[in-house]
């Protein structure tokens, strides 16, 4: 059977067992070497940066004239989430359905909070989308939901969402704030509407939410995509 010779950076790599007792010194801290009638010597390359398994299984004939090994590699891709899927940290959440938006919204308590509308084919939505993050991050103390048109067309409807991005404002009993549309080139909107409305507020009454909408109100929409700012 094969010897096999495990790296630090998760590789296998395998040597037939008449190369390793021919050629590799235990006892030495270089790195294995074939030697034949020429004298060549070829040392194991530095895998350090590289972030796959290497297997390599051997085909290796002994002979007077030469030794030899194969090396071959298995990339294990790592799948990269798409723009909109990603999310700047706990305070930025994914809502697929009016329940779920109703539910965040309920919870928030007098937390500000900012939802993003948004469609995985508007380019302005991709563009402005890293800065919605970096935003977030810098503002832990609200809460970001994102809606995608898309997955909530009836409540986009009901909520009279028509160009992307969209963002409403919301922010406890005082309920919706504010809503715009806005793209990278006027982020300052958004900058502004924080600064305007992240402030401690006192209001009476219970929480207004987001008005007239609920699960009963939602008819189906006409299919008419929003346009694009």
């Amino acid at each position: 059977m094969a010897d096999v010779i495990k790296l630090s950076c998760n590789y296998s790599v395998r040597f037939s067992s008449s190369f390793l007792s021919s050629s590799f010194n235990s006892s030495q801290g270089t790195p294995p070497s074939i030697r034949g009638p020429h004298k060549r010597v070829l040392s194991l390359p530095d895998f350090s940066s590289v972030g796959c398994v290497l297997v390599s299984p051997i085909a290796s004939r002994p002979s007077k004239q030469s030794e030899s090994f194969k090396l071959h590699a298995t990339v294990t891709e790592t799948v990269q989430p798409k723009w909109w899927e990603r999310n700047a940290g706990p305070n930025m959440i994914d809502i697929h359905s009016t329940e779920e938006f109703l539910n965040a919204l309920s919870q928030a308590g007098d937390k500000l909070v900012i939802v993003e509308f948004y469609g995985t084919w508007c380019a302005s939505c991709r563009a402005l989308f890293p800065k919605l993050c970096r935003t977030a991050v810098e503002h832990p103390d609200i809460l970001f939901l994102k809606v995608n048109f898309d997955e909530n067309k009836p409540m986009c409807k009901n909520l009279n969402v028509k160009v992307l991005p969209y963002f409403h404002f919301y922010h406890g009993a005082d309920g919706l704030l504010e809503s715009f549309s806005c793209s990278l080139a006027k982020f300052q909107k958004i900058k502004d509407a924080i600064e305007l409305h992240n402030t401690p507020r006192c209001s009476i009454g219970p929480p207004k939410g987001i008005g007239d909408l609920n699960l009963e109100s939602l008819s189906p929409p006409k299919e008419k995509q929003p346009e694009s700012s």
